[in-house]
């Protein structure tokens, strides 16, 4: 079928609005009409020079929608079902049947290459080029995608379905790490360092845990008075040369420090600013080599990478769903919608910072 979808041709180009050609379902995929999709931070990766994904590429990992044709094989969806598409994972490896998907075997060629672990593509262009459209297995920056059925997350159809996307990644990713890859728990003390999406989200999941004191690091001050609004107990400017002392004033070391930076310096402060035996939890995209003093480490303090909150996206999406609902989880306070056809206005509004969630609506 013919859809619109938002193409990159190249890694320094804006997107194009395209009408291109989808291929039907195949075996174990459903077609989903997408009703949003966030812009996440790793949707930026293809525009790094010599990043090893294959342009031209349709982006896009955050979607939510309707399921409008189901392929042979696939069961437990229907037509008419309202979903969230999260990353692919093979459901076969070591990691994956352990119950930690987001470490799968294929995880890279899956999910940050485009052209999934066949290389091949569902989306032909007007010249019937061949265009990537396998990003975390969705592709969903475009009006319909094809996913496959394992990776799609059933949702109520009473709920806001164009702003449930970026549960599938953003806010899996925060609220994992804190609810299960971290566990944080009652009483313990976190710092979150960056208050995007997945930071914000880790706020928001730290007083779900009970977590008696939460400490919000940005250089942003907007960003650092909605944390405090979404949870926070300490707000500080990470730009502030006390920073340190004042981390250690309020925690007395903390038990759990997330970055959502990827900056070495920044990963440093998190992991010296823990208390023996506690754990720096690392989910940003890593921005250069990290140097750590190993008497740092001698003390007892531990660094974790952490990919996607470790989460299980059948099992975390519909719990945080219920904590929305209950309204002790209000991710939709993240959220700015934006068409489809403005999304270079929503990319570069998220790249100023304007914008903590953008949600691309077809």
């Amino acid at each position: 079928m013919r859809i619109k979808a938002a193409v990159l041709r190249g890694h320094d180009a804006p997107f194009r609005i395209e009408e291109v050609e989808l291929s039907d379902p195949g075996s174990g995929e459903v077609r989903v009409r997408i009703a949003g999709a966030g812009i996440c931070h790793t949707d930026v990766l293809p525009r790094v020079p010599g990043y090893p994904a294959r342009l031209p590429i349709i982006l896009g990992h955050e979607g939510s929608g309707v399921v409008e044709e189901v392929g042979p094989h696939v069961t437990g969806l229907q037509e008419g079902d309202h979903v969230v598409l999260s990353y692919d994972s093979c459901r076969r490896c070591d990691t994956c049947l352990a119950g930690h998907p987001a470490y799968c075997d294929t995880f890279f060629p899956r999910n940050l290459t485009g052209g999934g672990v066949e290389g091949t593509s569902p989306v032909r262009d007007g010249g019937a080029e061949p265009i990537a459209a396998r990003w975390f297995g969705q592709s969903s920056f475009a009006t319909h995608a094809l996913v496959a059925a394992r990776n799609v997350v059933k949702v109520g159809e009473d709920l806001p379905l164009s702003l449930l996307g970026p549960l599938g990644c953003g806010i899996q990713t925060g609220a994992g790490t804190v609810l299960h890859a971290l566990g944080v728990a009652a009483g313990s003390s976190l710092i979150v360092f960056g208050t995007g999406a997945v930071g914000l989200s880790a706020v928001m999941a730290a007083r779900v845990a009970g977590a008696s004191t939460i400490v919000a690091v940005d250089v942003n001050p907007v960003r650092l008075e909605l944390a405090r609004e979404l949870g926070a107990t300490h707000a500080f400017d990470g730009a502030d040369d006390g920073l340190p002392a004042r981390l250690r004033e309020v925690t007395g070391g903390a038990h759990h420090t997330i970055d959502t930076t990827g900056l070495p310096a920044v990963i440093a402060t998190a992991v010296t600013a823990l208390r023996p035996t506690g754990t720096c939890g690392l989910v940003g995209a890593p921005q250069g080599d990290v140097v750590l003093d190993a008497r740092t480490l001698m003390a007892g303090r531990n660094v974790r990478g952490i990919c996607e909150g470790d989460a299980v996206p059948h099992l975390l999406v519909p719990a945080l769903l219920r904590l929305w609902q209950q309204g002790r989880f209000p991710f939709d306070r993240l959220i700015r919608t934006f068409p489809l056809d403005r999304v270079n206005e929503a990319e570069r509004a998220a790249a100023a910072g304007e914008v903590v969630k953008p949600v691309l609506v077809p």
